[in-house]
């Protein structure tokens, strides 16, 4: 079994471009991809990577001989860490929020 870091931090694609503010279209003039878009997505993919785990789980369940136990613990890993990098990510926006609306003007 080829295990590599990607392949974990897969469900999290849409994360590592959460840095750039926006995008801009070869020719259909600018499109805008902000930050909103960006974590919508990355969401997208870790509520996908939960619902693939679950179906194996319910597989193996079922006891289907072509779901393997291995891949299904792989599956349940790999959405457990993408939702807790996503659950990271929205701590780190409430106290960014809250910060900001202490400051003093």
């Amino acid at each position: 079994m080829d295990l590599r870091i990607n392949s974990v931090t897969a469900p999290l694609s849409g994360a590592g471009s959460l840095r750039r503010a926006t995008s801009v279209a070869p020719e259909g003039g600018a499109q805008e991809q902000g930050f909103y878009t960006e974590f919508k997505s990355a969401l997208k993919s870790v509520s996908a990577s939960q619902n693939y785990s679950t179906a194996l789980q319910r597989e193996v369940q079922l006891e289907n001989p072509n779901v393997s136990l291995e891949e299904t613990m792989l599956a349940m890993q790999k959405a457990q860490i993408g939702f807790q990098a996503s659950l990271h990510v929205r701590n780190r926006l409430v106290q960014a929020y809250t910060d900001i609306m202490n400051m003093q003007v």
